[in-house]
């Protein structure tokens, strides 16, 4: 996978990077329903972001396991930070690919900063080091990644599909999953029922 490269536009406006896509009630696409994506890239070649908020049932253990980073027995004996670290569905693209979006505390050569706090690493070094308590002080573990052409996400939104908002490293990083689509349109005083599923024209 190419990540877009983070760029300028002509106006020296960044684009979509280190922010929030949070699904509009009118979701068309149900893999995306109450979905919160944190975007890594975006620019006039396309985006490419993380669903941060939908689980996956496999246990990062097993996870472990199956790249042959752990045997079976040193995957039972993990610490609890590490037994616990929960994988996520990033989104509907690669699924077989893992990335772990993380603190700056850490990184590797191969580590791609997103913003002066946040970085994005692809390699199985940050899983070893997660697994012995070596890892990043916050970190998210995801599975597969959102990615849009160039223009098509400027159109979804256009069409009414995403609101965006800048990201916090505090609702990026914070373990409470299930309620975090709810408490993110909270914390910019959206409220669901007034929300229109339907684009407004002049």
């Amino acid at each position: 996978m190419v990540i877009p490269s983070p760029k300028k536009s002509a106006a020296g406006r960044r684009f979509l990077d280190d922010q929030f896509l949070i699904a509009m009630p009118g979701m068309k696409d149900e893999r995306f329903a109450r979905s919160v994506i944190y975007i890594c890239a975006h620019s006039e070649e396309g985006a490419m972001g993380l669903i941060i908020n939908q689980s996956q049932q496999l246990l990062f253990p097993d996870l472990l396991v199956q790249l042959g980073i752990l045997d079976e027995e040193e995957a039972i004996r993990l610490p609890p930070p590490a037994r616990d670290f929960v994988v996520r569905n990033g989104g509907p693209v690669d699924r077989s690919r893992g990335f772990v979006l993380h603190s700056d505390d850490y990184r590797v050569e191969s580590s791609l900063p997103i913003s002066d706090s946040v970085c994005l690493t692809a390699t199985v070094d940050i899983l070893r080091a997660i697994s012995i308590g070596r890892g990043p002080r916050h970190a998210l573990m995801v599975l597969g990644y959102a990615g849009w052409g160039a223009g098509q996400l400027e159109n979804e939104i256009a069409e009414n599909g995403w609101l965006t908002c800048p990201a916090s490293p505090e609702f990026l990083f914070d373990g409470d999953i299930e309620f975090k689509y709810d408490r993110l349109l909270a914390s910019i005083g959206i409220d669901l029922a007034h929300l229109s599923q339907e684009a407004g024209h002049a």
